[in-house]
């Protein structure tokens, strides 16, 4: 499942081809993805003008001067595309050709910009929705979600507020969105690694018994934010299906310290331990049990 950093890359790889432009036309070619496609989608999507394209979590977010927001998911294997008039492409060290498989175009947007915008999504588990924008804060799929990591309210303090009292693993809190909202297995992994912390850490520790944020605190949000701007930084991770709109891989994973990485040497300086991997409320836990405490 595409994660924060792999569902940034795909915004700003849409953000100049869509923001600003008018949507001319719109196919839903076929009546559902992992939910069916509202029978009024295709029309409240004609003629809009994309005002402005954003990012909640793991959802993209194109607002629209009619007043509706397209919320869009990428699944498992959903990708888009950006078609241009001359066919060009800009293939980087990662290209990938795309796109050879059209039955899984899904949806096409002909934007005024001149681009054509093709999700592709084999295992259709991804989706669309038009939702108003004054129902947002009422919207299931958003609902409950809590700050964004690389938001300015995302801090020690407001993580060791969500922490106090937690009983469950630092992991599992750290994936729980109702704590922080889109990090996911890998950057977790990742961000513990690089504050040292155990996934088996115990949350509430993260908070002192008067409810201030503690030195781990501290050190876990920094990382979070590290990672997660490196991840960016380098297109996101691609391990099986994401893919950039240029059709570049991401290649963070080349960057891993411990996730898929079991058996290797642990890369902090002077430690010397080896990366050992756990099954952790039902995925993969990768860690350091030398360095990370």
């Amino acid at each position: 499942m595409p994660e924060l950093p792999e569902v940034e890359t795909v915004r700003r790889g849409l953000q100049p081809v869509m923001e600003g432009a008018k949507i001319l036309a719109a196919e839903a070619r076929r009546p559902d993805l992992r939910f069916p496609f509202q029978p009024d989608f295709v029309a409240r999507l004609k003629g809009q003008v994309v005002t402005g394209l954003g990012r909640r979590a793991k959802y993209l977010m194109a607002d629209l001067a009619s007043g509706d927001v397209l919320l869009m998911h990428l699944g498992m294997s959903g990708s888009f595309r950006v078609i241009k008039p001359d066919n060009s492409v800009q293939p980087g060290e990662f290209h990938y050709p795309r796109g050879k498989d059209s039955a899984h175009d899904h949806v096409l947007f002909r934007m005024s910009s001149g681009a054509d915008i093709v999700f592709n999504d084999p295992r259709r588990f991804g989706y669309m929705k038009v939702i108003a924008r004054n129902a947002l804060e009422d919207e299931p799929l958003l609902r409950g979600l809590g700050p964004e990591p690389l938001g300015n309210e995302f801090d020690a303090a407001m993580l060791a507020r969500s922490c106090a009292g937690k009983t469950t693993s630092l992991k599992a809190a750290l994936l729980d969105q109702r704590v922080v909202a889109g990090l996911g297995n890998i950057y977790v992994c990742e961000a513990l690694h690089r504050s040292h912390l155990s996934p088996r850490r115990i949350a509430a520790t993260l908070s002192t018994k008067k409810g201030e944020a503690t030195d781990h605190a501290k050190r876990l949000v920094g990382a979070i934010h590290t990672v997660l701007n490196d991840a960016i930084k380098a297109g996101g991770s691609s391990l099986r299906d994401h893919r950039q709109t240029s059709g570049e891989l991401g290649y963070f994973q080349h960057s891993f310290k411990v996730y898929d990485r079991e058996g290797e040497t642990c890369t902090t300086p002077r430690c010397g331990g080896t990366v050992k991997r756990f099954t952790q409320n039902g995925r993969s836990t990768f860690w350091c049990p030398k360095c990370q405490k």
